[in-house]
């Protein structure tokens, strides 16, 4: 019959041959998959092993307390990485077996160089995983706007690095104003990556308000950094739809977030500077236009004010050559209407005298001939003579007074008509227009024809007929 064991005499077995095969420390490589401390200081450790996905071993470990507080920063300063959850180690250990507890491994000593290297190659494979995918550049090749002043930000609310963050973009020394909206994350641990994310995934939803993405971080230890070489996170900054700014605060090294982000800054504060000088520039390029603007304005006023006064001066001279022109015209033809009626005149009164001429040899040719006839017939006809006598001395009587009223009549109305002629000339006259009291004034030597084109205080000339006088506007109604 197999011999029988009670499971605590197994267990002590089992301690006792894990004693015999493994009696002093062991190097063991494993994945810290969970990690928790308690109030006494000590840690608690899963460590697990993988096969792509899939998880081939797995173990307890325990780093006591004054074991852990050398260790740990030991680690975390020679890698500049948190001892947390997900990186690989190489710790020494004893293989311990309680029976109540079963298999754990106690750590007493851990090799950062492993860890630096591991970390490395991951990193290594991060960025060549993200060229291939041909997504390493895309953020870079966004187009940063020329002033961008909505800016959305990444960070931790208490964060020093934020604070420094607005503190000079709101205090800039040119007085730019910038809109910015804080989008809450961790900026360090093990929600850090996942939190960010989130944060880009609200920023998202408005993109199309926003101008950039600032992530920033300061005052945290460089240890955090490790959060910011993560697959995941950098595969979301390349295809973000808006340039990412980052000022991680570390100056040494470079993350994989700060190579694949459309533009890298040391600091929270040069990250701030960065959007400053980026308005200050275009502020700079508007005012060497208005600059610009103001000096091809000022040349061109000074230009057109010189053709102005070319224009006015000659328009001045062009004004008193027209109205002296003018002057002449008008004398012109007031002698030309003068003459023409003396003329016309002359010629009716001649044509007068004919008439009359004519008129008088025409009877005188007339009663010669009836003389004559009369003196024919004049004793055949004695007794008919006077009765024909009287008869005609009547008709001629008639006529005579007929044709001495046309005549006269036509002598009136020519003469009335050469009158109103004469007094037309005589009006149109400039010289007895102001004889009539009419007066001509002029400013700067140009005619006035209205009372909007003096002011008050401007000095006036008034011509009369028999001089000149100067006057001041002193009141306008």
């Amino acid at each position: 019959m197999n011999q029988k064991f009670t499971l605590s005499e197994l267990n002590q077995k089992i301690k006792d041959a894990l004693l015999d095969a493994f009696p002093g420390t062991v190097w063991v490589v494993a994945e810290v998959s969970e990690l928790k401390h308690n109030r006494s200081g000590h840690c608690y450790l899963e460590l697990v092993e993988k096969e792509g996905n899939t998880i081939t071993a797995r173990s307890r470990a325990t780093i006591w307390s004054y074991t852990y507080r050398m260790l740990k920063p030991y680690f975390e300063t020679s890698t500049g990485q948190l001892f947390s959850e997900g990186i690989k180690v190489l710790v020494q250990a004893t293989v311990e077996y309680h029976s109540a507890y079963g298999l754990s491994l106690n750590i007493k000593d851990i090799d950062p160089t492993y860890t630096v290297g591991d970390m490395a190659m991951q990193r290594k494979e991060i960025i060549n995983r993200l060229k291939a995918e041909g997504v390493f550049d895309m953020n870079k090749e966004l187009s940063l706007p020329l002033v961008p002043q909505k800016i959305a930000v990444i960070s931790s609310a208490t964060a020093a690095g934020y604070q420094d963050f607005m503190n000079q973009l709101e205090n800039n020394e040119y007085g730019f104003k910038f809109y910015t909206k804080l989008f809450e994350a961790y900026m360090q641990g093990a929600e850090t990556v996942p939190s960010i994310i989130h944060a880009l995934e609200r920023i998202f939803a408005h993109d199309d308000f926003f101008d950039a993405v600032a992530i920033i971080r300061g005052g945290g230890a460089t240890a955090d950094l490790s959060s910011f070489d993560d697959y995941d996170l950098a595969m979301n900054i390349t295809q973000f739809p808006l340039p990412v700014i980052t000022g991680i605060g570390h100056e040494k090294d470079d993350t994989i977030i700060d190579l694949v982000a459309h533009t890298r800054m040391k600091t929270p504060t040069a990250v701030a500077e960065f959007f400053v000088s980026g308005v200050e520039r275009y502020y700079e390029r508007l005012l060497e236009l208005e600059n610009g603007i103001v000096q091809l304005t000022r040349e061109t006023l000074e230009f057109q004010q010189d053709k102005l006064e070319r224009i006015a001066e000659g328009l001045k001279y062009s004004v008193a050559d027209f109205i002296n022109d003018r002057q002449r015209q008008l004398s012109k033809r007031g002698n030309e209407l003068q003459q023409n009626v003396s003329r016309f005149s002359f010629k009716k009164q001649n044509e007068l005298t004919e008439l009359r001429h004519s008129l008088d040899s025409g009877l005188s040719v007339w009663f010669v001939e009836a003389k004559n006839n009369m003196g024919k017939t004049q004793r055949m006809l004695r007794r008919l003579v006077g009765e024909a006598v009287f008869k005609a001395d009547a008709k001629l009587n008639h006529q005579q007074d007929l044709l001495a009223g046309r005549v006269q009549n036509l002598l009136a109305k020519e003469r009335d008509r050469i009158l109103i002629n004469e007094n037309s000339v005589r009006l149109l006259n400039p010289e007895n227009v102001l004889k009539r009291g009419f007066t001509l004034t002029l400013k700067d030597g140009k005619i006035i024809k209205s009372s909007n084109d003096v002011a008050v205080g401007e000095q006036l000339e008034t011509r009369f007929a028999d001089g000149t006088v100067e006057s001041k506007i002193i009141k306008k109604k």
